[in-house]
């Protein structure tokens, strides 16, 4: 029990801190959906969609690979410099190689020669973050969590305000939001080099480059396929024709509006995702410190099991009451916290709520696979659900538009999970309840799918319905968690 209020301890640090970044970055949400109509914020959306893949390719898996083997404090320099001085190298080097592809890649980011200046700017953003990312996993192997939250803290909020200073003061146009995430990530980046500083008197150690590659390299494709996963719903929407959006949405609408809104009501799911990132910020490094402890199988079990409880409570939450979210008023201000012209889109919630569900038992399941050392399964894995959710997307959206996206991943990392479940666990087994979990997922969706039904069958109006499901549900989860609790204060 030690040992788990340890991860939760941490779980909850970098929780605290992810959900107040998180929210004060939301703030940018309903900022930029009253400013920008649809089809210019669908700039914004195509272009981190682009980032994110893009940053796969940067970064090479060598955060995972310095949490392997820095965990060994007298070779930590090495490994630090090492992986630092390559990553250095190779994002320059693919920073120009994309330099060089500027005229092939603008057209597919909604970009023209007017608005180049966006892409070079991502370039930008793509160096800093890869020459972050070994350092910000330092800080999280040695638990300075601390520190780690307060250098992301000058991120967050250096952003927000050179966003609102240069479009409201300055009267800048779509730009303003990359120059003020380059800033931001720049100033970032210069702070934890000068606090990780000291590890950089190690040697670049050919030996240490090569292990390194030799376990990072399968989370390239299986970082991609993730990529593929997140984000290639919005270019399949904004390849959709005129016509089929036409047929779906009316004629006021291009697919580039579509591409805004989906991007837009996407974020209303980033409650789900708060609570992945701050587990799995403190889960790696957990299950690194423990893997060799008997009980370890155990507590990652009992992990799982903590971790459905609350992914339960905060579907139930966010997927009864996603309306009610986005009209919230800001204060001071008529502005609510989505705009309401892009309200139609919010139909895709649940399931994107249900995925990142699945999601999280794919970071749980992560464990006996980076115990074992097997990390060549995991691109099989993501490679899987990448095509997966091609073929999904390819097939649904047409038909479907937003909820055809939606669906597809749902389906693809609800296959990628228990995929994954089966491999991690033939490789290090745990006595995971993965029955538990699945019953609570379809309690869960079904309570939040019912509020129609259940409104017409007891005339009641919506609200109320949602109220009462919430209030049941949250008595229910309170029962179980009581329960365990008591068992786990009993060993």
């Amino acid at each position: 029990m030690q040992k788990l209020r340890e991860l939760f301890s941490d779980t909850l640090v970098y929780g605290i801190s992810n959900v107040f970044f998180r929210f004060v970055n939301y703030l940018l949400v309903p900022f930029y959906t009253g400013v920008f109509e649809p089809a210019r914020y669908s700039i914004i959306v195509v272009v981190f969609a682009a980032i994110g893949f893009l940053n796969v390719i940067f970064t090479m898996g060598m955060e995972s690979a310095y949490l392997r083997y820095a965990k060994d404090r007298d070779e930590a320099p090495h490994v630090f410099k090492t992986l630092q001085v390559s990553l250095l190298g190779m994002a320059t080097l693919f920073v120009m190689i994309l330099w060089l592809l500027e005229p092939f890649a603008l057209p597919h980011l909604n970009l023209d020669d007017q608005t180049a200046g966006i892409y070079l700017m991502m370039l930008g953003i793509l160096w800093f973050d890869t020459l972050s990312i070994v350092p910000f996993a330092e800080l999280r192997l040695v638990r300075r969590t601390w520190l780690f939250v307060t250098i992301k803290a000058i991120h967050v909020v250096l952003n927000l305000f050179l966003n609102f200073y240069l479009i409201l003061v300055l009267n800048f146009g779509i730009e303003a939001v990359f120059i003020a995430n380059l800033t931001a990530s720049a100033a970032a980046t210069v702070v934890i080099w000068f606090f990780t500083l000291p590890l950089m008197k190690g040697k670049w150690n050919r030996n240490w480059m090569q292990k390194a590659l030799h376990f990072g390299w399968p989370f390239v494709p299986a970082g991609l396929g993730y990529a593929v996963n997140e984000l290639i719903d919005r270019f399949f929407l904004n390849m959709m024709e005129p016509g089929q959006v036409h047929a779906l949405y009316g004629v006021a609408f291009t697919p580039e509006d579509i591409v805004g809104i989906y991007g837009a009501c996407y974020k209303v799911a980033v409650f789900m995702l708060l609570l992945i990132q701050m587990f799995r910020m403190a889960w790696q490094p957990f299950f690194m410190r423990v893997s060799d402890d008997p009980d370890a199988p155990q507590l990652f079990a009992r992990a799982f099991t903590y971790f459905n409880l609350a992914a339960a409570a905060l579907y139930l939450m966010v997927g009864l009451f996603a309306h009610e979210i986005v009209a919230i008023r800001i204060p001071f201000t008529d502005a609510t916290l989505i705009n309401s012209r892009y309200w139609m889109g919010l139909e895709i919630v649940p399931l994107l709520l249900l995925a990142y569900w699945f999601h999280g038992w794919y970071i749980n399941f992560s464990a006996g696979i980076f115990i074992s050392e097997k990390t060549k399964v995991l691109p099989k894995i993501m490679l899987i659900g990448a095509a997966i959710t091609l073929t999904a997307n390819f097939l649904l959206v047409p038909v479907l538009g937003m909820m055809g996206a939606a669906w597809a991943t749902v389906i693809s990392y609800g296959v990628m999970a228990l995929s994954l479940y089966y491999s991690s666990t033939r490789e290090f087994y745990v006595p995971y309840k993965l029955s538990f979990g699945l019953i609570l997922m379809v309690i869960m969706v079904t309570a939040v799918w019912s509020v129609p039904m259940l409104s017409g069958l007891f005339e009641m109006n919506e609200l109320t319905v949602k109220i009462l499901l919430f209030a049941g549900g949250y008595a229910g989860l309170g029962l179980v968690l009581v329960r365990l609790l008591k068992k786990d204060s009993g060993r």
